[in-house]
């Protein structure tokens, strides 16, 4: 078994981490899932799914089952992880810790799968966050958690990998209207469409800004589209436009070492 390649963020390297943001290069699932499938919400072949985890937490310097993911659901909330799931996984889309040997994962097609790194209090996070989810506040209450382990948000490092980007994001008037109502500054993250009706939406611009207000100043972004690369990362959206009955996962994921 190999380690597949995967992007890093600068501003998270160095320290008791490591990280990685997975493409589909380097994993054993074929069909519409070819590559690095790490979505067990899919229906690719379990073993499939497993050997490609196990390669991702080789990557990562942890034992297999102690890369962690949520069962998520577009929600805010947060688990506070001290050790690996020994059942099925929690309902969250954000999981922090301060427990070494422990990695952190985001599963993705589109939406922001965001990794957090604070190297004096040791802890570390990672927050899946689609629009509906980063509306919520998942990104808030990321930091929140951090926090209350002992994380010094001005020392936190953020980083977002692969995900949906403004160029390609577009969604209909119904998104800035309910952006605006809670956050009345949101409207500049939303450009004209292709059509009235239509609006381009920075989604990662929004999900930085709110980190900002939680006193996170150093973000990092690996800058890759999901959606302009189909074939290098696994995309919802690209799925649907191949009408393919099911898509697969993007891993993003953290390690405190």
């Amino acid at each position: 078994m190999s380690a597949p390649p995967f992007l890093t963020a600068s501003g998270l390297s160095g320290g008791p981490a490591r990280h990685g943001f997975f493409s589909r290069a380097g994993g054993v699932s074929s069909g519409v899932y070819e590559g690095l499938n790490t979505g067990p919400g899919s229906d690719d072949d379990p073993q499939a799914i497993s050997e490609n985890r196990a390669r991702c937490a080789l990557a990562l310097g942890v034992k297999p089952e102690h890369l962690l993911t949520n069962y998520q659901i577009h929600s805010a909330t947060v688990i506070v992880v001290e050790e690996p799931w020994k059942e099925n996984p929690p309902k969250a889309d954000s999981l922090v810790t301060n427990t070494p040997g422990i990695a952190l994962g985001v599963l993705a097609a589109d939406c922001m799968p965001w990794l957090f790194f604070e190297p004096e209090a040791k802890v570390i996070g990672a927050a899946h966050a689609g629009w509906r989810g980063a509306l919520a506040g998942v990104l808030e209450n990321t930091v929140a958690a951090m926090t209350e382990l002992g994380a010094n948000p001005a020392l936190i490092r953020a980083a977002v990998g692969p995900c949906l980007r403004q160029p390609n994001f577009e969604v209909g008037l119904d998104l800035p209207e309910a952006f605006t109502e809670k956050y009345p500054d949101a409207g500049e993250f939303f450009s004209p469409g292709a059509h009235n009706d239509k609006r381009l939406f920075d989604l990662v611009g929004f999900g930085a800004s709110r980190l900002r207000t939680m006193g996170v100043t150093a973000i990092d972004d690996v800058g890759a589209c999901t959606l302009a690369e189909p074939d290098r990362f696994f995309s919802y959206r690209a799925s649907r436009r191949r009408s393919e009955a099911d898509y697969g996962r993007n891993l993003s994921a953290i390690a405190l070492l």
